[in-house]
């Protein structure tokens, strides 16, 4: 396998890690942008390596649509197609089949869709998910698994689940380049138990290079998602690295940390940004909302990056939603902003300060110590002490902060 994974350091259940692989040196907690045809949206390359973006994400299923697979083979691979010299992880293209069309079947062969070109039924198997992802060339590839909504309930969750195990072995058949592409397996199993101990324990058996946690951020209830979370890390090998798939708001990530995952990837970051929002450590900032229009505060004093440093929430108001550059900027920021945390959840664990860290992220979202009751529940697991940040008898389900700024300039996510 072309990867290898250190742990450097541990707080009960949380640890940073190096993780080595082809093209870069990781350090692991950590959380890759979405760039879903070989670009972050908006971003140059050079400015992904400014801010510290270590992997990027990558959609099998539309770079195989446009420029296709084939010519990226031809003109070496997607990290030098996109020039980006770091790590590239990519889907497995089942998913954005799933959410984007009209789905026709999920058979044993494989999935079925109606093609966004001329309409005609189109079938995906596994061993084409790893041919296409084996051309495209990224550091990490996916397992095609079976994908079920969590809000789903009945039979289907265990079908789907034991297909993914069917699945997997397909995808390790037909992959072909193992000594420099790592497949990961996918744990899926819905909020059953059951069924995510049996798709945990069918993977490691596999003994793959790493793990996914599937299936989850499909609008399933905070409290059922990081149980889930728990007892799939608390299953998983200690020597691979573990990725819960879709997790992007800071707060998830930082209680997934706590709980042992390694890595994280979303849209939400560039994609909040583009609708005027910036994220901030009180929750998020709407740059759109008219109280902005004549503050000439950064989007944050805290923050470090080239955006704060240099433009207002004025001007950055007088952008977003008209002009490209008003996203771009609160792209960067909140990117920046992403690999920051990322690298302050590294820092804290290999220093010994987790649990320091962790209240003072949870005191700067929650001034008023209102912090839900599944994040506090999420941490009683963890072992992490939390009942500095809380105010006493008031654990409340919502996600929303009262802070001292107007609530409709700013919110928790």
């Amino acid at each position: 396998m072309a990867l290898r994974f250190e742990i450097l350091g541990r707080f009960n259940r949380a640890r940073a890690a190096q993780l080595t692989l082809p093209h870069f040196v990781c350090q692991t907690p950590l959380f890759m942008p979405v760039g879903t045809q070989g670009t972050i949206k908006g971003l140059t390359a050079d400015q992904l390596e400014e801010i510290g973006c270590q992997i990027i994400l990558g959609n099998t299923y539309h770079l195989a649509l446009r420029p296709t697979s084939e010519l990226i083979d031809e003109l070496g691979g997607l990290h030098k197609f996109m020039n980006w010299p770091r790590a590239l992880l990519t889907d497995s293209g089942g998913f954005q089949m799933v959410s984007l069309l009209h789905l026709a079947d999920i058979t044993e062969k494989g999935v079925t869709f109606q093609s966004p070109v001329d309409g005609k039924p189109m079938l995906l198997t596994p061993e084409e998910s790893i041919q296409i992802q084996n051309k495209i060339g990224a550091d990490i590839i996916m397992a095609l698994d079976d994908v079920v909504k969590t809000t789903i309930t009945g039979p289907r969750i265990e079908e789907a689940m034991h297909r993914t195990l069917r699945w997997i072995d397909r995808c390790i058949a037909a992959h072909k380049r193992p000594h420099d592409q790592n497949l990961f397996g996918i744990v899926q199993g819905g909020l059953d138990p059951v069924l995510r101990d049996i798709c945990v324990r069918g993977l490691v058996d596999r003994n793959l290079p790493g793990y996914a946690i599937g299936g989850l951020a499909g609008g399933e209830d905070k409290d059922s998602f990081w149980r889930v979370v728990a007892q799939c890390t608390a299953t998983l090998p200690e020597d691979k690295p573990r990725y819960v798939m879709g997790v992007g708001y800071p707060l998830d990530i930082v209680v997934c940390s706590a709980l042992g995952a390694d890595m994280y990837d979303c849209v939400y970051p560039t994609r909040t940004a583009r609708f005027g929002t910036a994220i901030v450590p009180e929750g998020v900032l709407k740059l759109k909302h008219k109280a902005m229009a004549e503050d000439t505060r950064p989007i944050d004093p805290t923050c470090a990056c080239m955006v704060c440093k240099n433009y207002t929430r004025a001007y950055i108001h007088s952008l977003v939603t008209k002009d490209a550059m008003g996203s771009q900027l609160l792209s960067f920021h909140n990117l920046y902003y992403m690999m920051q945390l990322s690298r302050n959840l590294h820092s804290s664990i290999v220093q010994g300060k987790f649990p320091e860290f962790v209240c003072n992220f949870l005191q700067k979202m929650f001034p008023k110590g209102d912090i839900p009751e599944w994040v506090c529940n999420a941490m009683e697991v963890a072992e992490i002490d939390i009942s500095s940040c809380c105010a006493p008898f008031r654990y409340i389900q919502a996600t929303k902060v009262q802070s001292n700024l107007n609530e409709d300039e700013i919110q928790a996510v």
